[in-house]
């Protein structure tokens, strides 16, 4: 368990993470994407190198994660991936703070480009909330509809 890390959010490169800090976001991940959602799915996938990370903690635990990527690590575009919220931190309005908290980062880092996402479907609305446009069908990744959304920057 961690018992070093401040109340508050964080935003790291991959080599800057402590092992229990990579450790932590490794286990929430998994805990939301692969058993939460019954998806069994390969989540490390060589992106993570080239990502920020943007973490919220509060009691040394991770209770907010997302990952931003430049151009070309996923998409054409830079973007937003592996968003999450933990279990006990829902409801609390800390999925909007952490995406605004990200488009902000990407605004003064790509500025003038469009920001991309595969968001699972159902959160459509609230990614269209903070003002993404659906940018393609409804499509299947890993058994969860997902659809990509655009936010020009």
């Amino acid at each position: 368990m961690i018992n070093t890390m401040p109340d508050g959010w964080t935003l790291k490169a991959f080599h800057e993470f402590s092992l229990d800090e990579l450790y932590s976001v490794l286990q929430a991940r998994s805990r939301v994407f692969v058993v939460e959602q019954d998806c069994a799915y390969l989540d490390l996938d060589d992106a993570d190198q080239q990502a920020l990370h943007l973490c919220y903690w509060e009691h040394n635990q991770l209770l907010g994660y997302l990952r931003i990527l430049p151009a070309g690590a996923t998409f054409d575009e830079c973007s937003i991936g592996r968003v999450l919220t933990s279990e006990t931190a829902r409801a609390r309005g800390l999925g909007k703070q952490i995406m605004q908290r990200a488009i902000d980062e990407c605004r003064k880092r790509f500025p003038k480009q469009r920001l991309r996402i595969g968001a699972q479907n159902y959160l459509r609305a609230f990614y269209a909330s903070l003002g993404f446009v659906a940018d393609s069908d409804v499509y299947d990744e890993d058994g969860i509809p997902h659809v990509e959304m655009v936010l020009q920057l």
